[in-house]
């Protein structure tokens, strides 16, 4: 295959790297030239452009298959609709519009368009509760991705990920320190996030579908901070309920979202398609963390 990547990052320079080790050709696309840079340093071929920009895209050679993986940087909802909505259509019309289009789109989204279930399972059936401007604009975001490449005769996959960790990305001390709120951390690897999109691509899986991007063991708080402590040798860190987080004072509104969120995202449908984790939970995923940390 020839797989596009737009906004390659964090995880899209994986992506890549796992394409290009299973026979198929990548190219990375970002705005910024230290972006760039970061994709040749990778070993990748790389191409400047804007995503917003339909004559920027031009550059951009063709491809059998779309990977949307850009990011608003942590900017607010206006931003946000710029990349999500208003640059996912300029990406499916520019790439619609060729002549030789391509055969799939597959855009990569957030569970945070579950909102708060309580601490309750979701899946790829449960409605959607966006909490926020922003996880709403994630959740239209998703519908473009499904129902608008189908107008220039191509299909879209959306894979919904979890918080992602790894490399540059453990936050050790966040847990180790504390305190640690209640609640429940839904995660996935950098690189399970990468080899899923590699794995739906390469086995045709998932057309026109979500699919959530999570690990095997949505982990209780306070039972992850406990593990890594004892895994890093350190005493256990401090706890609070959520009723005493909230009594703080100078919670934020995203802090005071983020402690009233909770819930279980199930892979069931991920598993069922297939796919087998590189890092099943965070007991494996957190191992290079540990002994980086203990040696």
């Amino acid at each position: 295959m020839n797989v596009a990547i737009l906004g390659c990052g964090y995880v899209g320079l994986e992506l890549g790297r796992q394409l290009e080790s299973h026979g198929h050709d990548a190219v990375g696309v970002r705005r910024s030239a230290e972006g760039v840079r970061r994709i040749e340093d990778a070993g990748l071929e790389a191409v400047r452009a804007d995503i917003t920009d339909p004559d920027a895209l031009a550059d951009v050679p063709d491809a059998d298959a779309i990977v949307f993986i850009a990011s608003s940087g942590g900017r607010g909802a206006e931003t946000a609709r710029e990349i999500y909505v208003d640059g996912l259509r300029t990406v499916v019309e520019a790439f619609g519009e060729r002549e030789n289009p391509p055969d799939r789109l597959v855009y990569t989204s957030s569970t945070g368009v579950h909102g708060d279930h309580d601490g309750d399972w979701v899946d790829e059936q449960t409605p959607l509760e966006p909490t926020t401007e922003k996880t709403a604009v994630l959740a239209e975001a998703e519908r473009i991705a499904l129902e608008y490449p189908i107008e220039y005769g191509y299909d879209g996959t959306v894979a919904r990920y979890a918080g992602l960790y790894g490399p540059g990305r453990y936050r050790l001390e966040r847990y180790l320190e504390g305190p640690v709120t209640e609640g429940y951390l839904n995660m996935v690897h950098r690189d399970d996030a990468a080899g899923t999109v590699r794995y739906l691509l390469e086995e045709e899986r998932a057309r026109g579908d979500v699919v959530q991007v999570v690990d095997d063991e949505p982990a209780e708080k306070w039972a992850f901070a406990d593990w890594l402590a004892d895994e890093c040798g350190v005493d256990r860190p401090p706890k609070r309920t959520k009723a005493e987080r909230l009594e703080d004072g100078d919670l934020s509104d995203a802090a005071r979202r983020r402690t009233l969120t909770s819930k279980r995202c199930s892979n069931e449908r991920l598993r069922a398609l297939g796919y087998e984790f590189a890092y099943p939970t965070f007991r494996e995923g957190y191992r290079d963390a540990v002994d980086a940390y203990t040696g």
